[in-house]
């Protein structure tokens, strides 16, 4: 039985887990990122993350062949190095040579939604597929291309972000700094922001009273929730983020055409209240009109495990 590491480094939290060669996540282990912070010491946590990991799997760690991190931002899979992740501080940052100096393993990096890529292929909801494409609804939006079975990831590794395609000229502003970019509107902050502007144009909507409930705190699942209790309101909301998202994932498929597109992250988990109106806004706007030629549209099966799975097995997917 071979045993594989996989790290998923996020803004706010580091995970890692031992995964064996049947794709079976056998060992976990959690820690804060503690943003701000110098890279170094995140690295630190991740290298201890690790060692954690293996010892709840009860796995030697001669027993681990190799390592996998995948993380938001530009990873250079060629030096290893993470070359700009703005919610970490990171700015060419030598991840790759660093954990392997500190675990004496050899470490595989990329970014985050290229190893959620890589797991639903192997394991999930796109297993067996050649040709797939998974997005990631959570802070951002995240993509991640498997052609041919391996991955995508364009000049300098820094192909995939889709969250970045443009779907409204001169829209809203988008971190990255462009205007009306998907993630700006499809993202858990995107859908936040859209549901704000619902009940600020709607005062009486069981929204507020939702939100009171929860601290006084909007959230993704806001506009979801009071649409399900029949607020107008909040099922306009909720329409128009699916809208906006199926106008960026019809771009996707028509680009590509993958045989699957896996929908994962936060958004991901309403279920069959978003699968159900984002597959029947997507499929009018697709060039191929035989349903049965059509990309599949599915949700993610793996849910977190998808980047910890991935990872671990990034080597596979190069």
């Amino acid at each position: 039985m071979g045993y594989y590491l996989g790290i998923d480094l996020g803004g706010t939290n580091i995970k890692a887990g031992v995964v064996d060669d049947e794709f079976r996540i056998v060992g976990r282990a959690k820690a804060k990122t503690g943003m701000p912070r110098p890279a170094e010491e995140v690295m630190d946590a991740m290298a201890e993350c690790a060692g954690k990991a293996a010892e709840d799997a009860g796995v030697f760690w001669e027993q681990i062949e190799r390592i996998g991190v995948g993380m938001p931002g530009t990873a250079n899979e060629d030096t290893g190095v993470v070359e700009y992740a703005n919610n970490l501080m990171f700015e060419n940052v030598p991840v790759r040579a660093y954990l392997q100096e500190k675990l004496h393993k050899e470490v595989d990096i990329t970014n985050d939604a290229n190893a959620a890529a890589v797991g639903e292929v192997l394991a999930g909801a796109a297993k067996g597929a050649s040709n797939a494409v998974a997005v990631t609804l959570g802070t951002g939006v995240g993509g991640g291309i498997i052609i041919d079975g391996r991955l995508f990831t364009g000049l300098h590794y820094g192909g995939a972000e889709l969250g970045h395609m443009g779907i409204v000229m001169g829209g809203r502003q988008c971190t990255c700094g462009r205007r009306g970019c998907l993630e700006a509107y499809a993202s858990a902050t995107g859908l936040i922001r859209t549901t704000k502007e619902a009940m600020d144009a709607h005062p009486d909507s069981l929204m507020w009273k939702l939100t009171a409930e929860n601290g006084g705190r909007v959230s993704g699942r806001t506009a979801f929730q009071a649409a399900k209790q029949g607020d107008a309101a909040a099922q306009a909301a909720v329409d128009t983020f699916i809208g906006q998202l199926g106008y960026g994932l019809a771009n996707i498929i028509n680009i590509l055409a993958p045989e699957v597109l896996v929908i994962g992250g936060g958004v991901s988990n309403e279920g069959e209240n978003l699968l159900r109106p984002l597959v029947e806004s997507v499929r009018p706007q697709l060039y191929v009109r035989v349903p049965e030629k059509q990309t599949r549209i599915v949700l993610a099966t793996l849910g977190n495990d998808a980047g910890l799975i991935g990872a671990a097995f990034l080597n596979r997917a190069r």
